[in-house]
């Protein structure tokens, strides 16, 4: 064991936990002000679903023997509750076990958090919840064995232990999850809203943020735990945790330029919530790419996506679904591109050592983050699209319609999130506020 890769990697686990609440704050600025608490509650609620769940099986799931070698899914069981690795010589490369446990669950807590954004003001909570779970075992901790579990190998090199298919047999690139996180998320967050609709009066009559600097927070919360994410998937402290750290911060800066300029040139003038987006974008796109391009090319590939998804958010407007907090235009487009700009942008003179099309490797490895990049998009689009529509059929997803005029804070949670002196009733002051909001306001980020 090494002392201070540990004390890294416990202090990364902390900052990506920071990130849940970081997000709720970004995800609760930009709704209306009587949807701000649900906002809060299904990043909470996520924290509390699968935290329970990586520690029974979860984290087996994606990182025990892998079943059958194919590199498809490890064995729920042989871990459950963590068993087997309590112990003080219980490692996890240089670091206990239990660091590493901490670590990645983190990550799963936030995957399914993202997701969250796409279906504000119109999911009821308890249902939420049992989608959180079912989508956690039947999406996520597969995909997370499919990306993150890597071989065991003995000191000659011969495979001791199999791994996900998508790390070891692709020899796809993803340092902290532009597929396991993004991709998975954004596919899911498409198929949810294709199950529960739009919202009422969408997309003239929603309103527009209701606490930008709540968005600011919430951008600026996700960006300094972002650098736990990705300098901590080095699982060292060491020049690759370095070197992915300052292109975490270049590739962010580029991208909210990009976005910036984006709206500059289309809208007349650079917005806050564009400024926070853009930030988002960034550290999206960057997530698969941090270990195996230079800090030119993270400039290069946040430029590019956050320029991409500044335009990719208008497109629910021409197909016409109702994705609340574009969570499938920067959370899907991001995580695509920064995935395959790998192909594109690798260099050898990055830790990963990996050259690609632009650095003298050919087309080799873009195919390889293509496939990988696809695969889980598929498989997660396809799942949770069934998830969803079970949960509909049996317990029902979506709030009535009178509900959702009234305010989701209200009728699923009986609380309002400003009060004002006012002893009326909550409901009815939210209500009130609510029109108000729709009277004046359009377009979320029309």
């Amino acid at each position: 064991m090494n002392s201070g890769d540990t004390a890294w990697v416990l202090v990364s686990a902390a900052l990506v936990l920071l990130m849940t609440p970081g997000l709720a704050f970004f995800y609760g600025g930009m709704v209306r002000s009587r949807g701000v608490l649900n906002m809060l509650m299904m990043s909470l609620g996520s924290i509390g679903v699968i935290g329970v769940l990586w520690v029974l099986f979860g984290y087996s799931m994606a990182f025990a023997t892998d079943i059958g070698g194919l590199g498809l899914l490890a064995n729920p069981f042989e871990n459950f509750g963590l068993a087997g690795l309590l112990g003080e010589d219980s490692l996890s490369g240089t670091i206990p076990s239990l660091a590493f446990v901490g670590f990645q669950a983190m990550f799963a807590i936030l995957t399914v958090a993202l997701i969250s954004g796409a279906i504000a003001d119109r999911a009821r909570f308890g249902p939420w919840l049992l989608f959180a779970a079912l989508w956690a075992v039947v999406v996520y901790f597969p995909v997370a064995h499919w990306v993150f579990d890597f071989d065991d190998t003995d000191d000659a090199g011969n495979v001791t232990g199999v791994g996900g298919w998508i790390a070891n047999r692709l020899a796809a690139i993803d340092f902290a999850g532009g597929t396991a996180v993004h991709i998975n998320a954004g596919a899911a967050a498409l198929a949810l809203v294709l199950v529960l609709g739009k919202r009422k009066n969408w997309p003239k009559g929603v309103g527009k943020p209701h606490n930008l600097p709540f968005v600011v927070l919430g951008a600026g919360l996700l960006w300094f735990g972002w650098f736990g994410f990705n300098a901590g998937s080095a699982l060292a402290a060491d020049n690759t945790a370095a070197f992915v750290l300052v292109n975490t911060l270049v590739a962010t800066s580029a991208a909210m330029l990009g976005w910036l300029l984006v709206e500059r040139l289309r809208d007349g003038h650079a917005t806050t919530l564009g400024a926070a987006s853009g930030i988002v974008a960034g550290l999206v796109a960057i997530t698969p790419a941090c270990s195996s391009v230079t800090p030119l090319g993270a400039i290069a590939i946040g430029a590019i996506t956050g320029a991409a998804c500044a335009l990719a958010v208008s497109l629910k407007f021409t197909f016409g679904y109702d994705d609340s907090l574009d969570v499938v235009g920067v959370h899907l487009v991001g995580g695509l591109l920064g995935t395959l700009l790998v192909g594109l942008f690798a260099s050898a003179d990055a830790p990963a050592g990996v050259a690609g099309l632009f650095y003298g490797g050919g087309l080799d490895q873009l195919w390889r983050q293509a496939v990988g990049a696809f695969a889980v998009l598929i498989y997660s689009f396809v799942l949770s699209l069934l998830l969803a529509l079970i949960v509909k059929a049996t317990i029902g997803f979506r709030l009535s319609e009178e509900d959702e005029a009234a305010g989701i804070d209200e009728t699923e949670h009986a609380e309002t999130a400003y009060h004002f002196g006012d002893d009326r009733s909550g409901r009815r002051a939210s209500a009130a506020a609510g029109d108000v909001e729709d009277r004046k306001l359009e377009g979320s980020r029309a």
